[in-house]
C-alpha cells in the first residue's frame, strides 16, 4: 500500500533490506530473511526478529523508497551499494507479497518515471512525487468508503472544495473526483478531478500557480485512451479547440468508463431529444450518482445482451449455476432479474443463454439445500420444462422477491390453458403452448360483419391469415402460368432436387435441436444453434425462429387484438406519414411477385400504419418498408409486426428515426473495427466514412437492399439471433473479401463498384425458393463476370474471424462513438447556420464562430441549472438549423450583457429587454441566432444613421411598452416646456437666433423622406425622454466624456424645440409666431437639470399643470429630425463612426458567462464588467458636465 511519505536514514539500512530493484528515482527494496532459501545469519536473525514482533509491529518485507540524483537532501543508490551524501530518503510504498509491491512499481515506472526528468529542479521532483503518493492514498480511502458506504466525510470535504472553488449553483451535483495529472505542454500540474452531472473541472494549486480548467460535458468531442513520450496511460478530451490530457490516476479505466458514461448522458439528454424523450432517466440529472451510472451501464448491457425491451429494468443480478441436460452438469454463470423475465448467461461467452419471460412461468420453487445441491430453486414453464439453478445467495429472499413480481404479470395478463392443444403437443417442431402462450397464430377478426358478404372496407381490414410466401406457394402450385416454383432457365431438375433434399436435412437438424434444447422461447441457446443459424434457417421454421429469438413471440402473446385495433384505429386516416408509405409501398421487393398485386402490398400497408399510429416519434422512416416486406414474406401479418416493433425499438434503437442516429454511431463503430481488423485497408482508404454510401444501407435494411433476397434473409437469420454483432463481422467479411481490390482500386467510385458488384454476386445455393431477379447493383455488368460467393461460406468466415467482439465491447464502443456522432450533427447545424448568416453581417466568420458559441453556451446554461420553462424550449434537433438553439429574454439579457457595445451601466439591462422586444418578430418569445447577430452587426459595423434607427425603433412600440419599469419616472407626464424663449450664448455674450433654421430644417427633412422604406412612426414625448436617457447613459465611460454631454444637451434642447414648433404648427395649422418674440438668453441651475431624474423626484402641481392637457400627444419628433440634430454635432457623429473592436468583447464574454450565470442563479449582485467599473469617475464627469449646460425644463 502507499504510504505517506517519510523519512528514512540508511545509515545502516543495508544490513536490515537487500535492494531487489532500482532506477534513477526509485528502489524497491527486500526485508533480509523474507524469501531467502537458506539465508545468511544476518537474515536469519533479522526473520526471527520480525516473527517475535507484534503483528502491528512488524515490518512489512518490501519497499519503494523515493530518491533524487544530485540533490542537496537525497544521494544515489546503484546496485545496493550507497554512494556519497547524506543517507535520507523517503519510503513511499510497502508491501506484505512480491506482487504487491511490483504492482506499486510497475505503476511508478508508467505514470512517473519519465514525467520527473522534465523537472529541472531537484526538489520540486520531491514536492511533486510526495504530493502524488498523498493523493493516491486519499484517493484509495475515498474509493473504500464509497464502497463500504461508511463515513461520507471524504465525499463532503470533496464537494465543499468543489462548490468553493468553482462557484457552481447549488443544481450542479458533484458525481465523484479523483486525484491526477494534467498536462500543460511537457509540464504535469497535479491536482484534483471532478466530475460533475455537467462538467468536467480540475483543479490545482501547484508551486504557488492556481490552475482551474472547467470543460463542460456538452462541449466534448471525443474521448479517448492514449500515450504520449512520458507516460502509456493517458484519456485525452478533445473539444472544438483544445486537447487536454489527463494521468496518473490510481485506476484509470474506471476514469475512463465514468467519463464515458457522464458525457453520454449529458448529451442525450441535452443534444438528442428524441433519445432524451424515450429514458426517463435522462430527464432526472439530480438523481444521477455514480452508482447510479454503474447500475445504467449493467443495464444498458443487459438489455443488449438479451435484447429485451427498454422499459424492462434491472433488479438482480445474482451468480448461480443452470443445470444444462444437454451437457449433463451445471454450468457455471449469473441470473438477472428484471419486473419480467428471469435470464441466465453463462461465463463462458456463447456457451449457454436461456431466457425466462415471467408469463411463461408456472412456479417457482425451493428445494431441499444439500451439499452436492446447495440452495437450489426449480423454475418451472408452461412447455413442461424446469430449470434447476443453484448456489444462490440469499436464496429466500431472492424466490419472494420472485413470486412477488410472478404473481403481478400473471394479475396484469392472465394465462388461460387451452386443453384442446394437447393433440399438437406431438407437433415436430411448434404447437400453441410452446409458442409462450394459448394464442392461436391464425385469423385474427377485425370487424365482424352479420352480412354473408364482407364490405371491400372491412376485407381491407382484415390482417392475412398467413405468411405471403406460403400463399404464393399455394397460388403458383395450382396456376400452370406461374413461374414462382419453376426451376430457374437453364437449371436441371437434379440441382432443384438437391435444393430441396438440403432444406429437408436442414428442418431435420431443428427439429433434433429441439428435442435436445427445448422448442419455445425458454431454449437453451448454445454455440450449436449458432451454428444452425449461420448454415440459414428452413425457410418452413424461419418466421416462427425469428419470434422466439427476437422474443416477439412474447409482445405478441401479452397482447391479443392490440394490432387488429390499431389497424382498425389507423386505416383510412390521412396524413403526411400515410403519404410517404403509400408513395414507398410498390417500391418494397417490386421484383417479388408477393408485391404485384393487392394482397401483398395491403399487408404492407396494413403494418406500416398500424406502426406509426402504435409508436408517432418514429412513424414511418425509409427502409421500414423493405424490412416489413421481407418479415411479411416468412410471417403472418401480426407475428410481422411485432418483429417490427422489436427491430426498431430494441434490436436497433435510434435507428428509425429523424436522424437515424443509431444507424450512423455503428456506422462509426464499424469504422472503428476496420482500423482494428484490417489495418492495410483502413490506411488505403485514408477515410472510411468515404464507404458510408454503401455501408451505411447494409445497417439500415440488413443487407436487404444491396444483396440478392435469398441470400439476404440468411443475414437477417444472424441478425435475429445475434442482433447487431451479425452486420458488424458480416461486413468486416466482405470488405476482407474484397481488400485487394478495394487496395488497388484508384478512388471512392471505383471502390463502391467493387463491393456492389461483389454484394450482387452472393448467391445462396441451398435456397429452394425460385431466384428473385435482383436489381440492387448500383453498375451494369457489362465488366469481366464476377466470381458468385455462397452466402453460408462468406457467414462461416465472419464468424470464425470476427466473432470475438462481445456485446459489451460494442455497446462501449457505442457509447464512446455517440458522443462524436452527435457531436458531427452540431458542426452540421453550426456550419449551415454561420453558411446563412455570414453573407449577410460584416462580422467576420471567426468572430461569428465564437458569438455562436457564446449563444449556445448561454442556452445550455439555462438547461445545466433551471428547471424547463414553456419560453425556453429544449434543443430540438427535428427544427430548422437555424431554429435549434433559441434563447429568451432572460438568456438574452446576459448575452447583451457580455457582448454589447451599448452598455450603459444599469440602464443597459432596460435596453437589453427593449432590444430583444424588437427582434420578437413573432412574439413567441425567443429570438434565434440570426436576428441577435443582426443585431450586434448594426451596433458595431453600421453606418451612424442605421445605429440612429436602431436605437429609434428601440424606443417606440412594441421595443418600449406602457409596462416599462424603467419609464415609470415623472417625465412620464408632459413636464418640458420650450415656451420660453432659448439662447445658446457663447463666450462673448453673442447671441444666434435659431428660429429659421428650425422651421427650414422641418421643411427640408420632409422633402428627403425615403419613400421606398416604411415610414417609421413618430416619437411622443415620453417616448424621447427615454430615448435622451438612453444616449446619456452610454456616454460614461468614454474618453470623451464631457465633450458628448455637451453634445447631447445641445441637441437634445434643440429637438425640444422642433418638436415645440411641430406642436404649435399642429394647433394653428401653419407656422405662425404664437409664443415667438425675442430670444433671450437663459440660464438654470444644474438642480433644474431633472430630464434624467430618478423616480423619486418630487414634482408641484403647478409642474404637472405647466402645459396644456391636449398637447400631450401632439408633440412629436421625427428620425429625421433626430438624425439631421445629431449630424450637427462632431462629437456625436465620431462616437457612433468610430471603429468598434468585438474581439476583446469576445474575450472577456467567454471569461464572464459563466460568472454572470451563477451570481445570478445565486442571487448575488452581478458582478461589474470590465467596461462598467468607473463609476465614480462617471459621477464626477456627469457634475462636471451639468454645471457647464443648462437645461430648459417647466419651472
Amino acid at each position: 500500500m502507499w504510504l505517506k511519505p517519510e523519512e528514512v536514514l540508511l545509515k545502516n539500512a543495508l544490513k536490515l533490506w537487500v535492494t531487489q530493484k532500482s532506477s534513477c528515482y526509485f528502489i524497491l527494496q527486500r526485508r533480509r530473511g523474507h524469501g531467502e532459501g537458506g539465508g545468511r545469519l544476518t537474515g536469519r536473525l533479522v526473520g526471527a526478529l520480525d516473527a517475535m514482533l507484534d503483528s502491528s509491529a512488524r515490518v512489512a518485507p518490501f519497499r519503494i523508497l523515493l530518491q533524487v540524483p544530485g540533490s542537496q537532501v537525497y544521494s544515489p543508490i546503484a546496485c545496493g551499494e550507497l554512494l556519497s551524501g547524506p543517507d535520507v530518503y523517503w519510503a513511499i510504498a510497502t508491501g506484505a507479497t512480491l506482487e504487491e509491491i511490483n504492482e506499486h512499481w510497475d505503476w511508478l515506472e508508467q505514470n512517473l518515471l519519465h514525467t520527473l526528468s522534465v523537472f529541472d529542479n531537484k526538489e520540486d521532483i520531491a514536492s511533486f512525487v510526495k504530493g502524488k503518493v498523498k493523493a493516491l492514498i486519499a484517493e484509495e480511502t475515498s474509493s473504500r468508503l464509497a464502497e463500504q458506504e461508511e463515513d461520507p466525510e471524504k465525499f463532503r470535504e470533496a464537494l465543499v472544495k468543489f462548490e468553493t472553488r468553482f462557484n457552481f449553483p447549488e443544481a450542479e451535483k458533484l458525481i465523484t473526483y479523483y486525484s491526477c495529472c494534467c498536462w500543460k505542454g511537457k509540464v504535469p500540474r497535479q491536482g484534483w478531478l471532478y466530475l460533475s452531472i455537467n462538467h468536467l473541472c480540475f483543479y490545482s494549486f501547484f508551486l504557488g500557480k492556481e490552475l482551474k480548467l472547467v470543460v463542460p460535458w456538452v462541449d466534448i468531442q471525443k474521448l479517448e485512451k492514449t500515450s504520449n513520450v512520458f507516460l502509456t496511460a493517458t484519456i485525452r478530451i478533445t473539444t472544438h479547440s483544445k486537447e487536454r490530457d489527463f494521468s496518473m490516476f490510481l485506476n484509470l479505466e474506471e476514469v475512463f468508463k465514468i467519463m464515458e458514461q457522464l458525457a453520454d448522458v449529458t448529451l442525450r439528454r441535452l443534444l438528442d431529444n428524441e433519445g432524451f424523450e424515450l429514458d426517463p432517466e435522462l430527464q432526472e440529472p439530480s438523481q444521477i450518482t455514480k452508482r447510479h451510472l454503474e447500475a445504467r451501464a449493467q443495464n444498458e448491457f443487459f438489455r443488449a445482451f438479451f435484447r429485451l425491451p427498454r422499459q424492462e429494468k434491472l433488479h438482480t443480478v445474482v451468480d448461480c449455476s443452470l443445470w444444462t441436460p444437454f451437457s449433463r452438469c451445471h454450468t457455471v454463470g449469473r441470473m438477472f432479474a428484471t419486473d419480467s423475465y428471469i435470464c441466465f448467461a453463462s461465463k463462458e461467452d456463447g456457451c449457454c443463454n436461456v431466457i425466462l419471460p415471467l408469463r411463461e412461468v408456472v412456479s417457482i420453487e425451493k428445494m431441499e439445500d444439500t451439499s452436492l445441491l446447495p440452495n437450489p430453486i426449480i423454475v418451472s414453464i408452461r412447455s413442461k420444462m424446469a430449470f434447476q439453478f443453484i448456489e444462490l445467495k440469499d436464496r429466500d429472499d431472492l424466490v419472494e422477491r420472485l413470486l412477488v413480481r410472478l404473481k403481478q404479470v400473471h394479475a396484469d395478463r392472465p394465462v388461460h390453458y387451452d386443453t384442446s392443444q394437447d393433440d399438437d403437443m406431438m407437433s415436430p417442431v411448434f404447437n400453441s403452448t410452446s409458442m409462450c402462450s394459448d394464442h392461436k397464430f391464425g385469423d385474427l377478426e377485425m370487424v365482424s360483419s352479420q352480412n354473408s358478404e364482407d364490405s371491400e372496407n372491412e376485407r381491407s381490414l382484415r390482417p392475412h391469415p398467413e405468411a405471403l410466401t406460403a400463399v404464393f406457394q399455394q397460388s403458383s402450385s395450382q396456376s400452370p402460368d406461374s413461374r414462382m416454383l419453376s426451376p430457374l432457365e437453364g437449371e436441371s431438375e437434379g440441382n432443384v432436387t438437391y435444393r430441396r433434399s438440403r432444406e429437408q436435412i436442414k428442418t431435420s437438424l431443428w427439429n433434433d435441436h429441439f428435442v435436445e434444447y427445448g422448442r419455445t422461447v425458454c431454449m437453451f441457446r448454445t454455440e450449436k444453434i449458432r451454428k444452425l443459424v449461420a448454415m440459414g434457417i428452413p425457410e418452413s421454421l424461419r418466421g416462427r425462429l425469428w419470434l422466439l429469438f427476437s422474443d416477439a413471440v412474447t409482445d405478441l402473446a401479452s397482447h391479443p387484438g392490440y394490432y387488429g385495433n390499431l389497424v382498425e384505429e389507423s386505416m383510412g386516416k390521412s396524413c403526411l406519414v400515410t403519404e410517404e408509405i403509400e408513395r414507398d409501398l410498390h417500391r418494397s421487393l417490386p421484383e417479388h411477385p408477393a408485391f404485384q398485386n393487392e394482397t401483398g402490398i395491403a399487408a404492407l400497408r396494413r403494418v406500416l400504419t398500424a406502426y406509426a399510429h402504435r409508436n408517432p416519434k418514429i412513424g414511418y422512416c425509409q427502409s421500414m418498408n423493405i424490412l416489413t416486406s421481407v418479415l411479411l414474406l416468412y410471417a403472418k401479418e401480426e407475428e410481422a409486426f411485432w418483429l417490427l416493433v422489436a427491430v426498431c425499438e430494441r434490436m436497433l434503437p435510434d435507428y428509425f428515426n429523424h436522424r437515424v442516429i443509431g444507424a450512423q454511431v455503428d456506422h462509426s463503430v464499424f469504422e472503428e473495427l476496420i482500423k482494428e481488423h484490417l489495418p492495410e485497408l483502413a490506411e488505403h482508404l485514408n477515410d472510411p466514412s468515404a464507404l458510408a454510401s454503401v455501408s451505411l444501407s447494409w445497417f439500415l435494411t440488413l443487407f436487404l437492399s444491396i444483396m440478392p433476397l435469398e441470400s439476404a434473409v440468411n443475414v437477417v437469420d444472424c441478425f435475429f439471433y445475434d442482433g447487431i454483432k451479425a452486420v458488424f463481422q458480416l461486413g468486416l467479411a466482405v470488405l476482407e473479401a474484397n481488400a485487394e481490390d478495394l487496395c488497388s482500386s484508384k478512388d471512392d467510385g471505383q471502390a463502391l463498384m467493387v463491393l456492389s458488384r461483389f454484394l450482387d454476386h452472393v448467391k445462396n445455393e441451398d435456397s429452394p425458393g425460385p431466384r428473385i431477379g435482383s436489381h440492387h447493383a448500383f453498375f451494369s455488368d457489362d465488366q469481366e463476370p464476377c466470381p458468385v460467393t455462397d452466402i453460408a461460406d462468406l457467414i462461416r468466415d465472419s464468424y470464425e474471424k470476427f466473432g470475438n467482439q462481445s456485446v459489451e465491447q460494442i455497446e462501449r464502443m457505442r457509447c464512446r462513438h455517440r458522443i462524436r456522432v452527435l457531436q458531427g450533427h452540431e458542426d452540421t447545424t453550426k456550419q449551415n447556420v454561420l453558411r446563412v448568416v455570414t453573407p449577410e453581417v460584416s462580422i467576420l466568420p471567426e468572430d461569428l464562430e465564437e458569438l455562436y458559441d457564446l449563444f449556445k453556451r448561454e442556452h445550455m446554461m439555462s438547461c445545466y441549472w433551471e428547471q424547463p420553462r414553456p419560453m425556453a424550449p429544449r434543443h430540438d434537433p427535428s427544427r430548422p438549423y437555424a431554429e435549434q438553439y433559441r434563447i429568451d429574454a432572460r438568456q438574452f439579457t446576459h448575452l447583451f450583457q457580455l457582448v454589447s457595445p451599448w452598455t450603459c451601466g444599469a440602464h443597459t439591462e432596460t435596453l437589453a429587454e427593449r432590444t430583444f422586444r424588437l427582434l420578437d418578430d413573432n412574439m413567441d418569445h425567443l429570438i434565434e441566432f440570426k436576428a441577435f447577430v443582426s443585431c450586434l452587426d448594426v451596433m458595431y459595423n453600421g453606418e451612424m444613421n442605421e445605429k440612429i434607427k436602431l436605437l429609434y425603433r428601440l424606443h417606440l412600440p412594441p421595443a418600449l411598452t406602457e409596462n416599462d419599469h424603467d419609464s415609470q419616472s415623472p417625465l412620464k407626464n408632459p413636464l418640458l416646456s420650450t415656451s420660453r424663449p432659448l439662447v445658446f450664448g457663447k463666450s462673448n455674450g453673442d447671441a444666434t437666433d435659431y428660429q429659421k433654421q428650425l422651421k427650414q430644417m422641418i421643411k427640408d427633412l420632409a422633402k428627403e423622406k425615403d419613400k421606398g422604406e416604411t415610414e417609421l412612426p413618430k416619437m411622443s414625448q415620453r417616448e424621447f425622454i427615454q430615448f435622451c436617457k438612453t444616449l446619456y447613459s452610454m456616454f460614461h465611460e468614454d474618453p470623451e466624456e464631457n465633450d458628448l454631454y455637451q453634445a447631447i444637451a445641445t441637441v437634445t434642447t434643440l429637438l425640444l424645440q422642433i418638436g415645440e414648433v411641430g406642436q404649435r404648427s399642429n394647433s394653428s395649422g401653419s407656422f405662425s409666431q404664437e409664443g415667438g418674440g425675442e430670444l433671450q438668453a437663459a440660464s438654470l441651475s444644474p438642480e433644474q437639470d431633472s430630464v434624467f431624474a430618478d423616480t423619486d423626484t418630487e414634482t408641484t402641481p403647478q409642474d404637472s399643470g405647466a402645459l396644456p392637457e391636449e398637447a400631450e400627444g401632439d408633440w412629436t419628433v421625427s428620425l429625421e429630425h433626430i438624425l439631421a440634430s445629431l449630424l450637427t454635432e462632431q462629437s456625436l457623429v465620431n462616437f457612433f463612426e468610430k471603429p468598434l473592436d468585438i474581439k476583446s468583447k469576445l474575450e472577456n464574454a467567454k471569461i464572464n458567462q459563466y460568472n454572470l450565470k451563477t451570481s445570478e442563479m445565486s442571487g448575488q449582485s452581478q458582478p461589474e464588467l470590465k467596461q462598467d467599473s468607473g463609476l465614480l469617475r462617471r459621477r464626477a464627469c456627469h457634475t462636471k458636465a451639468r454645471t457647464t449646460v443648462s437645461w430648459a425644463v417647466s419651472p
